[in-house]
């Protein structure tokens, strides 16, 4: 008989938690993998931030209107301030950082996509490149697209080109983030667009963005200003690609806090998502950061409230 144990899970603080691994935990950060005959017990959080269903406050911190925030120090694995980590939102752009990782691992980057119809997006005040049926670009210039411009047309060539269809490519998303223990997401698209059932929280935002900067082309993407290249047209001719990231912190339009530099991130915005941000930054002493906040009124008060949460870091 196997012997009930206390599970001390490392992380964000020493709490004891006594809880079985279920796919669709609320708290998805407890996930537990069996090691040794099942009687030995490895926490899957022992190397990460982990956070309950309390919000976690920090001084001169409210983001009283933000859907959803959170703080996670890489360094001392502290969750340094969280509301509503939890909580399931529409995550809009956010979901590329995701369409990126699966694109990577099951991709190459000098792979030549195809557009196909399908890139012909019709949703008002969608961020497009600009695709048309035929056109071709390597599954580099594309995540260089999707990741800076965040064009939802290209998320859906990438989709077609790395998995045969969008569907399939969804199905490796969500078999990806619960590979990780991002268990309270969803995904039904790999662009975030607006759609029933696709939502994500600020703790599995977290848990994705972290998995993604293993990778050394995600990390050089985000951290980029612009980007300039060419791609071919479905008759081979010449098509230019010069675009700025979307993140204004790197594009010099908002100040950094003092003592903060902005790594590098992604940006989201729809109507039913709001203001969307995630960040990977560091402290004047190297100390790597990831914030995130999710469903903000507007850019501009996104902007004003990551700097805020940023400042709390010393």
């Amino acid at each position: 008989m196997i012997a009930a144990v206390s599970l001390l899970v490392a992380g964000c603080g020493s709490n004891e938690y006594d809880m079985a691994y279920k796919l669709n935990n609320d708290v998805s950060s407890f996930q537990l993998t069996s090691t040794t005959a099942q009687e030995t017990l490895t926490p899957f959080a022992a190397d990460l931030c982990v956070v309950g269903d309390k919000d976690v406050s920090a001084s001169g911190v409210s983001l009283s209107d933000v859907g959803a925030a959170a703080l996670f120090n890489l360094k001392s694995l502290d969750t340094v301030y969280a509301k509503n980590a939890n909580e399931q939102l529409h995550p809009a752009s956010l979901t590329k950082i995701m369409t990126a990782l699966v694109a990577i691992k099951y991709g190459s980057p000098d792979q030549m996509l195809t557009a196909s119809e399908n890139v012909r997006i019709t949703e008002q005040g969608a961020m497009l490149c600009g695709l048309n049926p035929g056109d071709q670009m390597t599954l580099d210039q594309a995540l260089h697209v999707l990741l800076l411009m965040s064009a939802n047309d290209v998320a859906v060539l990438i989709a077609e080109g790395v998995a045969g269809s969008v569907e399939e490519f969804v199905s490796l998303m969500n078999e990806e983030a619960a590979a990780i223990g991002a268990t309270n997401c969803n995904f039904t698209n790999p662009n975030g667009l607006t759609e029933e059932g696709h939502y994500m929280t600020a703790y599995d935002l977290y848990l994705v963005f972290q998995e993604a900067l293993q990778y050394d082309l995600f990390n050089q993407i985000i951290q980029m200003s612009s980007y300039t290249s060419t791609y071919r047209d479905r008759n081979g001719n010449e098509k230019s690609l010069d675009i700025k990231t979307s993140n204004r912190y790197l594009r010099g339009s908002y100040e950094m806090p003092t003592n903060v530099t902005v790594i590098g991130g992604k940006t989201g915005t729809t109507i039913a998502a709001g203001s969307c941000l995630i960040l990977l930054a560091r402290s004047s002493d190297g100390t790597p950061y990831i914030s995130v906040i999710l469903k903000d009124s507007s850019g501009d008060q996104l902007y004003a409230d990551m700097t805020d949460l940023l400042s709390v870091i010393q």
